[in-house]
């Protein structure tokens, strides 16, 4: 029985980047074996088992044949008898393919550390094609590595874009696509990962509205809004919420569901069961965003309605969300955009402020109750707000 550390933690080590996580594969071994010393199961499609101190994952060494369309589709086979080349010649990236033993020595059949060096993601072997999520995958890692210099192989890109075409990308189950999507999504360089399926041809066929953009006008500020979210470190919901933003016409100010571009939406959410906090904010963004970009010049009724669907009450962070999709937004369109839009989200935030400073339990006190309370809270509101714009117009200059 040898155990070998694999993947990502031998290829970040060599790479200076920070290891976040182990995987082990296990050579000589059988799944009773790995009981009696005390490892428990975890795997119901292949052996995998938690290390009884550490909890890190063990995997027997594996083969694996296509039986199925998708993910999924494979029959795995662990035996003592397959060796280390077998499990790792099945594996995505030949960067993702060097093992290490216990005295730290390299085990490398694939030419991962020369394509380390050479800053590639080439694949291993022409299984690679049975795969469909490792299209995605590459993607991210195109994503994740793209700042030190790495790109795809022509002839791994090529492999991408026959499985594009092979129609396998849409047997990948909803979870699958947004797992991967979101991952990305977080990577330093989230626009390469939209570029590069757009260069195989995948975007095409998971996200056909986005991939139309490009097609129309070649999307740059979408990319550029994407780098932007990058380096100001925003969190997924306003990543995702930036990716679909122009599936909105610019200056739609309609809501509900007949908008345009809110079929749109609302057909990707359901595609890949999106998160609820992603899904409203994108819905959100798309039908506010023309009004945030004139906020200062609403009337009070018109932003109370725009604050109150943000329900800025009991969800304030959502509210901050959004405004952090307008400033992505607008400093990947123009040289001074984002300077503008401060301006803008600054008057929101504020505005929402005065909202939010309406005494309600004054107003109960008061013996306002049932409809009337209502009224009334709306009443206070609108007044609150039209001092604001007042003092607001009056201290611009």
């Amino acid at each position: 029985m040898q155990i070998y550390k694999v993947g990502g933690a031998v290829r970040d080590r060599l790479l200076g980047r920070p290891v976040t996580e182990v995987d082990w594969v296990v050579v000589g071994a059988t799944a009773e074996e790995m009981q009696a010393r005390g490892y428990r199961p975890v795997g119901a499609d292949f052996p995998v088992f938690l290390h009884p101190e550490t909890g890190e994952e063990y995997a027997l060494a594996r083969t694996e044949r296509k039986s199925g369309r998708g993910y999924g589709g494979f029959t795995f086979y662990a035996s003592p008898d397959v060796t280390l080349e077998d499990d790792l010649v099945r594996r995505d990236l030949t960067i993702n393919a060097i093992a290490e033993d216990d005295h730290g020595t390299l085990v490398d059949p694939y030419g991962g550390q020369r394509d380390l060096a050479d800053r590639l993601l080439r694949h291993v072997s022409p299984a690679f094609a049975e795969d469909p999520l490792r299209v995605l995958r590459v993607a991210r890692f195109a994503a994740r590595y793209h700042e030190l210099g790495f790109r795809v192989a022509d002839e791994t890109l090529e492999l991408m874009r026959q499985l594009a075409e092979s129609g396998e990308l849409e047997a990948l189950t909803p979870e699958r696509s947004w797992k991967e999507i979101s991952r990305a999504l977080m990577e330093p360089r989230p626009d390469v990962f939209v570029q590069v399926l757009r260069d195989c041809g995948a975007l095409a066929r998971l996200l056909p509205e986005l991939d139309a953009l490009f097609a129309e006008q070649a999307d740059e500020p979408l990319l550029r809004v994407l780098r932007h979210c990058a380096q100001h470190a925003q969190p997924l919901p306003v990543r995702w919420a930036c990716l679909l933003l122009d599936l909105v016409p610019r200056g739609t100010t309609a809501t509900g569901p007949e908008r345009a571009g809110a079929r749109q939406l609302d057909a990707i959410s359901q595609r890949f069961k999106v998160p609820r906090d992603c899904q409203e904010l994108a819905r959100l963004s798309g039908d506010f965003l023309a009004q945030a970009r004139q906020s200062t010049a609403l009337e009070p009724d018109t932003l109370l309605a725009l604050l109150q669907h943000f329900d800025i009450y009991r969800r304030p962070e959502r509210f901050e969300l959004f405004l952090a999709v307008c400033e992505m937004d607008a400093s990947a369109r123009t040289a001074d955009g984002l300077e503008s839009m401060h301006r803008q989200t600054d008057y929101l935030r504020q505005a929402a402020e005065v909202a939010r400073s309406v005494r309600v339990d004054q107003l109960i006190e008061r013996g306002f109750q049932g409809a009337a309370l209502g009224e009334a809270i709306k009443r206070e509101r609108l007044e609150a707000l039209g001092a604001y714009r007042q003092r607001s117009e009056a201290a611009a200059p």
